[in-house]
């Protein structure tokens, strides 16, 4: 048994037309999960607009922006901080065993679904979950200088530190 998505917000595919505008909002509960599984201190506010093409073979074309303000743990202080995340990007939502073997980076990512419905719900967190910075810095924060003063370096201030020189 799966556990249940953080947030899931499905359209059906037969009822998706040309041009449709849909828009996912994460409630405080959903934020919270989201910020669980992606493993940072929190998610404040997530909301992504989508504008939805269906396709030839169950093909569904998917246009979004996300928005979302989050806190993550800075890589060099290692204090929480505010950030914003907007990004555009586009998807496509194909059927199950219809992926593209195409390895080009810039092609838009699939998403792989039943036939039935797509989760817009998921497939904006799996965008929040790419959009992230890997290695969070607060505007601010500035590395130490081991070591610069004596012109030892990093590591022969590592060596002192052990006990090594």
């Amino acid at each position: 048994m799966t556990a249940p998505l953080e947030l899931s917000r499905r359209v059906a595919v037969e009822r998706i037309t040309a041009g449709m505008a849909n828009a996912v909002a994460a409630d405080a509960a959903e934020c919270a999960a989201v910020a669980g599984r992606l493993m940072i201190p929190a998610v404040a506010s997530l909301r992504c607009g989508w504008r939805l093409q269906p396709g030839p073979a169950g093909l569904v074309e998917g246009a979004g922006l996300l928005e979302a303000a989050v806190t993550q743990d800075c890589v060099v202080t290692l204090e929480p901080f505010e950030s914003v995340v907007r990004e555009a990007f586009t998807v496509r939502f194909v059927l199950a065993g219809r992926e593209s073997e195409d390895d080009d980076p810039d092609a838009p990512d699939e998403v792989v679904y039943d036939g039935v419905t797509i989760d817009l719900g998921e497939a904006a967190v799996e965008q929040l979950a790419l959009a992230l910075d890997p290695y969070p810095r607060k505007p601010d924060a500035q590395l130490p200088d081991i070591g610069a003063k004596d012109g030892v370096g990093a590591f022969g201030a590592l060596a002192k530190l052990r006990g090594l020189d």
